[in-house]
């Protein structure tokens, strides 16, 4: 079996961030620095992707806009 590093999060690159800030809105985030991304569900997984896409859609039009 792999070992896993531990995730800290003052090393998380900025383009990643997102993500654990959307973890931590839907109370994932202490789950995930436990056990890392893959003890999560489908369908939590699927839910962080959809609010990442939807974040970046709404980013583009602030661009588009300005």
């Amino acid at each position: 079996m792999k070992k896993r590093k531990p995730i800290v999060l003052s090393e998380v690159k900025p383009e990643e961030m997102k993500k654990y800030e959307i973890a931590k809105e839907l109370g994932l985030l202490d789950k995930v620095l436990a056990e890392g991304w893959q003890s999560l569900s489908a369908k939590e997984t699927g839910k962080i992707g959809g609010m990442l896409s939807k974040a970046a859609k709404e980013a583009k039009l602030v661009k588009v806009t300005k």
